[in-house]
């Protein structure tokens, strides 16, 4: 270190600039040695062998072994991306039928429906019918029912008066007669 520190005129340069003090011997890293040159070539033959076989194949092997994980894993994502979009043409099917499916049950039931209210409306209607034509046999025995005990009436009474008229009973030949006449004359006024 002291020989650092006594350097005071400056003109003394390291030894490894080419230029010594005042000395004109050129650097020996700059210069061209055989020796050196050929030991320089034997040492980096060396360790590129010594590379190749202990550190290249490792090395390799390793960057090998990570493009095939890349590999694999660019397929498996390209894979699952597959999947991904047959799963999503499977749903987009599955909603299409099951929209399908809910608009053939909405129209069933609205036809359903339809058939249900036809049907309430026939047997409504059969219902109707019904209860007029048992009202109708029930006015048409009633008429009948009021038209003969009518009759009778009218025989009572025309034979009360010709009873009364003659002034002796008739025989019942004559009575039939007369309530024939009487109700052939009734017919005529209905008619």
């Amino acid at each position: 270190m002291d020989q650092y520190r006594n350097n005071t005129k400056g003109n003394e340069l390291h030894e490894s600039t080419g230029v010594q003090g005042n000395s004109s011997a050129p650097n020996p890293l700059v210069r061209l040695d055989p020796g050196l040159f050929i030991w320089t070539i034997l040492t980096f033959a060396l360790l590129c062998y010594v590379l190749a076989k202990f550190a290249w194949k490792p090395l390799l092997q390793a960057l090998e072994t990570r493009e095939n994980t890349i590999k694999s894993s660019l397929e498996d994502a390209e894979n699952a991306k597959k999947e991904l979009e047959r799963l999503n043409d499977e749903s987009e099917k599955i909603i299409a039928l099951a929209r399908s499916e809910g608009q053939e049950i909405r129209i069933e039931a609205k036809s359903s429906a339809e058939k249900i209210k036809a049907d309430i409306r026939s047997q409504a209607e059969k219902e109707v019918k019904k209860l007029k034509d048992e009202a109708y046999v029930q006015i048409q025995v009633e008429k009948d029912k009021a038209i003969s005990e009518i009759r009778e009436e009218v025989v009572m009474l025309t034979m009360s008066v010709a009873e009364k008229v003659i002034g002796k009973n008739l025989s019942n030949d004559d009575n039939h007669e007369l309530i024939e006449s009487a109700i052939k004359d009734l017919r005529e006024y209905e008619a």
